[in-house]
């Protein structure tokens, strides 16, 4: 038997009650703890340390973009488009290392970020 401990029991749950809006803001976030870590390991001169989130970054946009129907909506093309352009930037930044690279996902993914959250919470309010 697995006892889960109280963090990951709670986030669990959270996962599981969630709407579809609501995990799509919570993977931008992760996405955006990712970039973050990258960058200020980046910053600190530890470069070793931002391969990991970058690749975790990486892995995220590659999902997003795999699960978006580009048929769904008219800016659907152009959101995929900018998965594509993200992921070879945070490839980029990844392989060189490159904290000019990273801070630009960085501000592209927060940006991204705001955007479904604010969408989310008008989608809240509509059903409320």
């Amino acid at each position: 038997m697995t006892i889960l401990n109280p963090r990951d029991t709670y986030l669990a749950a959270s996962v599981s009650t969630a709407t579809p809006s609501q995990l799509l803001v919570m993977l931008y976030e992760r996405l955006v703890l990712d970039v973050q870590r990258a960058t200020d390991a980046l910053r600190r001169g530890e470069p070793s340390q931002a391969h990991e989130p970058l690749l975790h970054a990486q892995e995220i946009v590659l999902e997003l973009n795999a699960s978006l129907d580009v048929n769904a909506w008219e800016g659907a093309p152009g959101l995929a488009s900018l998965y594509d352009y993200l992921h070879h930037e945070l490839v980029k930044a990844n392989m060189g290392k490159d904290l000019k690279v990273a801070e630009f996902c960085l501000h592209v993914v927060e940006t991204l970020r705001d955007t479904w959250r604010e969408a989310a919470g008008s989608l809240l309010a509509q059903t409320a």
